[in-house]
């Protein structure tokens, strides 16, 4: 496992403490690595969604429309 030294203000590090001492985390590295994976995961789903988009064709409607849609959708 590699080793990474970072500064960041005080403030920062008192959220990860408190987050550290709230018992979810055992330690400071270890919900680093929680939100990193959270991150990554975050942008493959965002990178599959737009792969999904790019083979779902060219739209006909416009951007009013989809809006449209999504927000009567929404109220359903």
């Amino acid at each position: 496992m590699a080793t990474l030294n970072i500064s960041i203000p005080d403030e920062m590090r008192a959220w990860i403490d408190s987050q550290v001492e709230s018992g979810r985390y055992a330690n400071a590295s270890d919900y680093l690595r929680d939100l990193i994976r959270e991150n990554l995961t975050r942008h493959e789903l965002i990178k599959l969604a737009l792969i999904e988009g790019e083979k779902s064709g060219e739209s006909t409607l416009s951007i009013k429309d989809i809006i449209q849609s999504e927000q009567s959708s929404s109220t359903e």
